[in-house]
């Protein structure tokens, strides 16, 4: 298991705000948010970590739609040089197209993910299916998709691992106060060479202009890998996010 702790420490002395009250506030139909965090040590032990991603959503009259990016780099000391020791980059995207009730939807959703240290080359994703907004309130949203789609893998020896899957995917948010909220997305894709699985916890609290801080914690886990490699990787970050509008 690997574990990679990015620690941001910034905004000392910020004023709190309310935000994340939303029983008057109506939706807004685009917004955006970039987060960034990153580490960096040196004397006895020299480290350098960076995460950083983008999240945007558009809540249209015939459509709902999420794009999400997510990076992390890791470096470290290793025998008197620096090495790099971790290395990821993924993307995703899912359009949601409502039907006559619009919190009953049919998705399409797409995914890329390169992970340098992982037992893959890359691993991608398309799928088609239905979403359904369950619940929307002034505390709390929760939806689902599930649908067939189609795995394209290759590993680190070249071989391609290709394959019909199910996915299944949850996102739920929960309002605990004025100032902060916790998030909880969690997916699932069945195939019949790897099943692959991503978590990801956030507690999100709001500072002030459009600034927040939020802890996360990121599981990804794919059934099939090669060698001594582990199936589970933990990514535990704080980091500052910036709503863009």
């Amino acid at each position: 298991m690997r574990f990679l702790p990015v620690v941001t420490l910034a905004l000392l002395g910020a004023t709190i705000t309310p935000v994340f009250a939303t029983s008057e506030a109506a939706p807004k139909p685009y917004s955006m948010d970039g987060e960034f965090g990153f580490i960096l040590t040196t004397g006895n032990t020299d480290t350098t970590s960076i995460t950083a991603g983008l999240k945007g959503t558009q809540e249209l009259t015939e459509w709902s739609n999420e794009y999400t990016l997510e990076g992390l780099y890791k470096q470290d000391e290793v025998a008197g040089s620096k090495e790099t020791t971790a290395q990821k980059l993924f993307l995703s995207g899912q359009g949601n197209y409502k039907l006559t009730n619009p919190d009953q939807r049919l998705f399409a959703f797409s995914s890329y993910e390169d992970d340098r240290f992982s037992s893959f080359q890359y691993q991608a994703t398309v799928a088609l299916g239905y979403n359904q907004q369950v619940l929307q309130d002034e505390k709390q949203t929760f939806n689902y998709s599930v649908g067939p789609g189609y795995s394209f893998a290759k590993d680190q020896a070249g071989a391609d691992l290709n394959s019909v899957i199910v996915r299944a995917a949850l996102d739920y948010s929960y309002v605990l106060s004025d100032n902060a909220r916790i998030t909880q997305t969690l997916s699932t894709e069945y195939g019949e060479d790897n099943t692959k699985s991503r978590s990801k916890t956030s507690v999100i609290a709001k500072l002030n202009n459009g600034i927040s801080m939020k802890v996360s914690l990121k599981l990804d886990h794919n059934s099939s890998v090669e060698g001594d490699a582990d199936n589970l990787d933990t990514e535990t970050s704080v980091t500052l996010v910036y709503s863009f509008f």
